[in-house]
């Protein structure tokens, strides 16, 4: 490399741009991330694998991408490089590609390695980076690379891909640390007892298992009597059950008393890497799916005849060449000595060798990038040692023939390659849509998302840039799309409505009808339900998939042979007892809730109530005729309006400094008035026992920087409900807070404290109308203060200039000071309160891999559910699993059954009468009870005379009677649940009725 390059990359370490990497912060951290900003990575082969990679690991932030590929860009390039246009055809690779990818990422510079055509990466070329990757390499020029990179400490990656198979290997040298091999949060817990002895249980309170495993390492913290333990060295745990574990010897320290908390330790892992000369011999294969123990061995001794294939004849075999697979199959056979092979396989290997697709470079590009990021970061655990994928399922039915897959010179061709034209016009000509974000004449792709860009969104996908903040993703995306391929011009169109019960008119029959399929990238569960929902209704496929920093996964619905999405569900995560949140946190994650709801508390609430009391008539008669709270309201809406309305800033300062008191101060010096220390329960326990923490009150301190930034942040929201401007004087601003004299605390007597929640909840004072009264005439009438209205605040969690989460940061951590709880920094909170979810292009890559491999499935028609594959991925350990899906459980209805994809379908919009009659005559049922959505259109106890007016009128109608409204213009169907019995009075399960109107 030049030297004037190599200075190039000796760039300054720049601070990590948390708007850009927020989500991925969550999945790395930033010790990883400052680690990788150090490392200069070359990629060698820019067709779509090696795009894939480079495009993944530009967005991730390492220091420098370098990529060589000299060769000459052709047409079928175009099939998976998505950085390559036609016009780029006759140009080199390397050169073609770099623009586009360095504007992924102004923090990552993309160079160009030199070379001539033909020509092949040499050793002198890769002496200036930490990582080395190989795609689509000979086999002698992977073992010459590297032989040099194992003896001289340079991670080394070699991948390629062929149709629809891919092969990965990593040397990352004799003695590879990895600091942390899953990049889960260390485990912790409370304690409730500490053996003391040559082999100490400890014992967990029985609220949470530990989740420990043998082998786990451990420390503690607040321990009592045995105080020796509190920041020891790590210990070794030995799992005894889900609540105890063993320590080791403790018999020469103290009593173990009470409390304590266990945290474990995550300790480094050393791994001993194999150069490829030796791991070829005695391979480590790693396991992309259970169902396939016999690929790996097979396609190991495969990859490499077809290396030796192609340095023999200087081209892969040719698709569907059945003399060319034969002599492929030797080779292989030479190799792979006594070893068993699957020569269906290899023939499959053979055919589709020049194959190249979009959706295996994504799953292998991902991964790969991945396994680079480890290298450099030494986060999680790498690949040990080769990887080998396949996806034959997604091979159509009918296989093409030799003359199939004759390339057209389109750039198609790749896939044509794989598939044949057949099913390429297959493909071409499918109507899809995307909700969230290789077309036909008659194909269309739909894209729907209400959201816009957003800084944080650039970092984990490619299809945006800084110039597009703000606008629509779907349109973008459609925009950008289209430049990568221009056939798909006037065959996309971009939503920017979401799919939802208010947007049924839009997302219509009609619609639906219009299309062969839906993919879901949806980013909560009850969005991806009511999709669910709509695909079962008008019996459409289904392609969900989801992320999870490094874990994803990937379910396959299909009418008539799969359950559905919404057929199981995780079960709800454990949520906090409110008491515990108002009273008794002992976690960080109790106090940044409590944060989050004094914001809505604080900042919120009060600014909507006073709007709804100026401008809705009748808003004070409404609240106090249904509101348990007339009291708080009045009082609320009295401070806000008139005792504690501020017309400067400094008398938000005196605002919010009186909330520190109230907060931190004296309800918790009330509560230990109401609770003390040293009280005990009906058995003589002490009560502050673990989990409970007994609190301290604070004293304000302007010099301690967390109770000013409480003030600072609260100050300023205060004052923005008012349309106020702050001042970032922090001086001002404490000057103001330490000149304010608070109230003497005086405790309050007879105050109820909720313990658990299943006690009633303390009674409210007592509303007395004299007082109501005197609050109500208190109040300024509405149209004494026209025009005057306050501003709520909205939370926005990626706007770091608006003081939200610096506020629950603050509040949070004063609260963690209170119970003697560790406080969390600002991202930590930030994270929590905001319920962001981590996220990192790599695992986006590989998930969207995935689902385009069932989409071929899907488009084939294919009706055998073993053929189909719903996956989970976890890059961090690394882990594949892979499954069939399940099927549509089946239920009896007489000597019939149904599933949840049938329904009983009426036409000519049926009287009720008519649906009556049909069940008793071709079911034998009698109907019980018809309803409509939320509106029971007839029961027997409506009575005789309503029944018989019921009867007579057509479904369409009876839900316009019962219901009060008009149905929705454009409607053609509705969905009627009818409970049915039998001869018996025995209740009959059955499917739903759709009634065409």
């Amino acid at each position: 490399m030049a030297a004037s390059q190599s200075a190039k990359m000796d760039i300054d370490e720049q601070k990590i741009d948390e708007g850009l990497y927020s989500r991925q912060l969550y999945v790395l951290g930033h010790e990883a991330m400052k680690r990788m900003a150090s490392s200069n990575v070359l990629i060698v082969g820019m067709q779509g694998l090696g795009v894939e990679i480079a495009k993944d690991l530009c967005l991730a932030g390492v220091k420098s991408v370098t990529i060589y590929d000299p060769d000459l860009v052709q047409l079928q390039d175009l099939n998976s490089q998505f950085f390559l246009r036609a016009t780029d055809v006759g140009k080199s690779r390397a050169d073609a590609t770099q623009p586009r990818l360095a504007e992924l990422n102004a923090y990552v510079p993309v160079h160009v390695l030199p070379g001539t055509t033909g020509q092949q990466v040499t050793i002198d070329q890769i002496k200036d980076f930490q990582v080395v990757v190989l795609t689509n390499t000979p086999l002698s020029i992977q073992l010459h690379i590297n032989e040099w990179t194992h003896a001289n400490g340079v991670h080394f990656i070699a991948a390629e891909t062929r149709g629809l198979f891919g092969s990965v290997f990593n040397d990352f040298g004799s003695r590879f640390t990895c600091v942390d091999p899953t990049g889960e949060q260390p485990l912790n817990g409370m304690i409730a007892e500490i053996d003391k002895g040559e082999k100490a249980i400890v014992t967990c309170l029985d609220e949470t298992r530990h989740g420990l495993e043998d082998g786990d390492f451990v420390t503690f913290s607040e321990v009592e009597g045995m105080t020796e333990l509190n920041g020891c060295e790590p210990l070794k745990v030995t799992v005894k059950g889900p609540y105890t574990f063993e320590i080791g010897d403790t018999s020469k320290f103290g009593d173990y008393k009470r409390g304590g908390i266990f945290t474990q330790v995550k300790m480094p892992k050393i791994i001993d890497f194999k150069p490829l000369s030796e791991s070829l011999k005695d391979p480590e294969l790693f396991i992309t799916d259970f169902g396939k123990w016999d690929r790996p061995s097979t396609l190991h001794a495969g990859f490499q005849a077809l290396s030796q294939y192609q340095e023999k004849h200087g081209k892969l075999p040719r698709p569907r060449n059945a003399q060319d697979a034969a002599e492929l199959l030797s080779i292989t056979k030479s190799l792979a000595g006594e070893t068993e092979l699957n020569e269906k396989v290899i023939e499959e290997l053979a055919f589709q060798a020049q194959g190249d697709l979009a959706a295996v470079n994504a799953v292998i590009g991902g991964f790969v990038a991945q396994e680079v990021l480890k290298a450099v970061s030494a986060k999680f655990h790498p690949m040990v040692q080769h990887m080998y994928f396949d996806s034959l399922e997604s091979l159509p039915d009918q296989l093409p023939s030799e003359a199939d897959v004759a390339p057209l010179g389109s750039r198609y061709d790749g896939q044509i390659a794989v598939f044949g034209k057949t099913f390429q016009e297959k493909i071409a000509n499918h109507h899809w849509a995307m909700m969230g974000v290789g077309v036909g004449s008659k194909g269309h792709l739909h894209v729907t998302d209400l959201d816009t860009i957003e800084k944080s969104n650039l970092n984990r996908q490619f299809l945006f840039r800084p110039k597009d903040l703000g606008h629509f993703k779907s349109e973008v995306a459609v925009h950008a799309v289209t430049e990568m391929n221009p056939d798909l011009q006037g065959h996309t169109n971009a939503y920017k409505e979401s799919v939802g019960p208010n947007t049924e008119s839009k997302y219509n029959s009609a619609f639906f009808d219009s299309i062969d399929g839906v993919t879901n990238a949806l980013d909560n569960v009850e969005a991806r339900l009511y999709m669910d929902q709509r695909c079962v209704l008008y019996q459409k496929p289904l392609l969900e998939s989801g992320t999870l920093g490094t874990k994803g996964n990937t379910q396959v619905v299909i009418p008539h042979l799969t359950e559905s999405y919404g057929s199981s569900r995780d079960p709800p995560e454990k949520e906090a007892p409110s008491c515990t949140i108002k009273n008794f946190p002992n976690a960080i994650q109790h106090t940044i809730q409590w944060a989050r709801e004094q914001f809505n508390n604080a900042f919120v609430n009060p600014a909507t109530n006073v709007n709804g009391y100026l401008s809705e008539p009748g808003f004070l008669e409404n609240a106090m005729k249904y509101s348990s709270n007339q009291k708080p309201l009045l009082e609320q809406l009295n401070r806000f309006l008139v005792t504690e309305k501020p017309l400067t800033f400094d008398e938000c300062i005196v605002w919010a400094r009186m909330q520190f008191e109230k907060d931190y101060n004296t309800d918790i010096r009330q509560l230990l008035y109401s609770l003390p220390k040293d009280a005990v329960n009906d058995n003589g326990i002490p009560f502050w026992s673990p989990p409970k923490r007994a609190p301290d009150p604070l004293t304000f301190d302007t010099s301690n920087t967390a109770h000013l930034d409480y003030i600072v942040a609260a100050a300023h929201l205060h004052a923005f409900n008012y349309g106020l401007h702050g001042t970032n004087d922090l001086d001002h601003i404490a000057k103001v807070a330490s000149s304010i004299k608070v109230p003497e605390f005086v405790p309050k007597t007879n105050v109820k404290v909720q313990i658990n929640d299943n006690d009633p909840p303390p009674a409210n004072e007592d509303n007395d109308e004299e007082d109501l009264t005197k609050l109500s005439a208190s109040l300024p009438a509405p149209s004494s203060l026209a025009g005057f209205r306050l501003v709520p605040v909205e939370f926005e969690k990626d706007d770091d200039t608006n003081h939200h989460i610096d506020f629950i940061t603050a509040a949070s951590n004063l609260r963690a000071m209170n119970y003697g709880i560790e406080p969390a920094d600002r991202h930590k909170t930030k994270q929590i309160a905001g319920k962001i979810i981590p996220a990192i292009a790599t695992t986006t890559a590989l998930v969207t891999g995935l689902v385009c491999l069932e989409l071929y499935k899907v488009i084939d028609g294919k009706k055998d559910l073993e053929k189909y594959k719903n996956g989970f991925v976890n890059l961090a350990l690394p882990f594949f699993g892979f499954s069939d899906p399940i099927a549509a459980p089946k239920k009896k209805l007489g000597e019939s059954s149904w599933t949840l994809w049938d329904r009983f379908e009426f036409r000519g919009d049926p009287t009720l009468a008519e649906m009556v009659d049909w069940f008793k005559k071709n079911h034998n049922l009698d109907v019980n009870m018809v309803s409509q959505g939320v509106v029971m259109l007839w029961s027997p106890f409506v009575g005789k005379v309503k029944t018989q007016e019921r009867m007579k009128l057509p479904i369409s109608k009876l839900v316009e009677l019962i219901g009060k409204k008009p149905i929705a213009p454009g409607t053609t169907h509705l969905v009627v649940e009818t409970l049915l019995c039998d001869e018996e009075g025995e209740d009959v399960d059955v499917p739903y009725s759709l009634v065409y109107i």
